[in-house]
């Protein structure tokens, strides 16, 4: 199998769970595309290498992460800030409410929070996956997870029903010692 056709093979593999990852980090669909390309065409540069890697999947999850994390290029959401938040006219129970509250969350976050929340819970991965992922500590991982959490309840009061149990800092400390 030539370089390229072995490359298309790994694309077609692996393309729709990759553009997931990708759309929740950014939160939009053509940025999403955007970020999955740009880490596509770094690959291919480097496929000769990567394809005889145990897992180029999770390569190319690492590099989504990272990319994202590092992107310089952002785009103005055009939101204004008001003192008083809109009245919300819909039930909280709505799942498909609570989603788009979700969302609007999310994309109030900093990117690295960001990228720790969609790992943690939407991927399932463990902190020390996410660590790996990332390039930092698991204590990185789980305070960033920590401020995170806290952060969506206080973005988004009616998630909190949903979102896990925060621990307690000074039990936390506790636990360094």
């Amino acid at each position: 199998m030539d370089r390229n056709a072995s490359f298309r093979a790994f694309v077609d593999a692996h393309q729709r769970p990759l553009m997931r990852l990708a759309y929740l980090l950014t939160g939009e669909v053509h940025l999403a595309e955007d970020l999955l390309q740009s880490v596509l065409v770094r690959m291919i540069g480097r496929w000769p290498r990567l394809r005889h890697i145990d897992r180029p999947e999770a390569y190319a999850r690492k590099a989504l992460v990272n990319q994202y994390i590092s992107w310089r290029r952002r785009r103005v959401t055009g939101e204004v800030p008001s003192a008083e938040p809109p009245e919300r006219a819909y039930s909280p129970e709505d799942s498909t409410v609570l989603r788009i509250v979700l969302r609007q969350a999310l994309m109030r976050l900093t990117p690295k929070q960001r990228a720790v929340i969609v790992l943690r819970f939407y991927e399932d991965r463990t902190e020390r996956d996410v660590a790996d992922l990332m390039g930092c500590s698991v204590g990185t991982v789980k305070s960033q997870t920590h401020h995170a959490l806290a952060r969506l309840r206080t973005l988004a009061p009616e998630l909190a029903p949903n979102l896990p149990a925060l621990e307690d800092p000074a039990h936390m400390k506790e636990a360094r010692r």
